[in-house]
């Protein structure tokens, strides 16, 4: 699909990921005018009327918008995580459909991966193998339906809408408030601070073993925009790099970039949250040639001297 002649609604557009699909886009030539950024103080996407207007003569929907943290905004609002984001979904395709637009893009997350995966890494028909982890099952679950949606739409209605899943993203822009960011942005945060105050230690949750895969942020939007032009199968993708880093040797490489020479100690009373997260990323390649570029330390770089440069994100 040429994106430069389609009118395109990117929800969560002003956001973090959707920031840098917006830029990927106009990159591509589609003009500013053809696309569109809701709000969410103008457009609250839990109500149904707000998903017909947005959606109305548009011709292809990008959608990136969500209720979404860390473990600890996960355990304070499991309720909010499930609604907020099954309602946006659910109701904005369905507008989507019954305006007949031309592709439905929908993000799911790792967090919908079981918690113990029959195999590692992930690969996505073993979505459904397990429950997710329980500290943000809520979240992870509401974002697998939308796969159940958009597969459902398809075999009924022929809607060509397509399920990335993405792992954790990590980069410029994205939100450091400790009790609500991802794990990078939040160690980054404290890390920096206890620097700023000569801290003589610092807290870390857990044990450190845990492992997490994290894509840059600007990689991501490329797979989003790629898969929009060139991708159109029911099947879930994979997104992510095929690497994986612990907790605890990623709180290192901060610590070393921040050039923080503190103690780190670790509180095992926390959650680790899921013990591992890889992904098999075969299928993006195979299917619309995507492979992450960014180096990982090199994006932790970037993303530490953007936080530098905004410390009030």
């Amino acid at each position: 699909m040429d994106l430069r002649n389609k009118k395109i609604l990117i929800t969560g557009g002003a956001g973090f990921l959707g920031s840098h699909v917006v830029e990927k886009l106009i990159a591509r030539g589609v003009p500013v005018t053809n696309i569109l950024v809701p709000r969410s103080k103008d457009y609250d996407l839990r109500r149904w009327e707000n998903c017909l207007t947005v959606t109305r003569g548009v011709d292809v929907v990008i959608h990136l918008a969500a209720f979404v943290g860390g473990i600890k905004l996960n355990q304070q609002n499991p309720g909010k995580m499930f609604y907020d984001n099954a309602i946006m979904s659910t109701q904005l395709m369905e507008a989507a459909r019954q305006l007949d637009i031309q592709k439905f893009i929908a993000v799911g997350t790792v967090c919908g991966y079981p918690k113990i995966p029959p195999s590692i890494p992930f690969k996505e028909d073993d979505l459904w193998m397990g429950y997710p982890e329980e500290t943000n099952a809520p979240y992870g679950l509401a974002k697998r339906m939308h796969l159940v949606q958009a597969q459902a739409y398809r075999q009924q209605y022929g809607m060509n809408a397509i399920y990335l899943i993405l792992v954790n993203l990590y980069g410029p822009r994205d939100k450091f408030d400790p009790d609500a960011s991802h794990v990078i942005p939040a160690l980054v945060r404290k890390v920096y601070e206890a620097k700023i105050k000569n801290s003589p230690y610092i807290d870390a949750w857990g044990t450190g073993e845990a492992t997490r895969e994290f894509i840059y942020v600007e990689d991501a939007a490329e797979a989003i925009v790629t898969a929009a032009e060139r991708y159109n199968k029911p099947e879930p993708v994979n997104i992510g790099t095929g690497r994986e880093i612990s907790i605890k040797r990623l709180l290192e490489t901060i610590c070393r970039l921040i050039d923080y020479r503190g103690e780190i100690r670790w509180d095992a009373s926390k959650p680790n949250g899921q013990p591992r997260r890889l992904f098999d990323v075969s299928r993006a390649e195979r299917e619309f040639g995507f492979k992450s570029k960014t180096d990982f330390e090199e994006g932790l770089r970037k993303t530490i001297d953007w936080y530098i440069k905004n410390p009030n994100a």
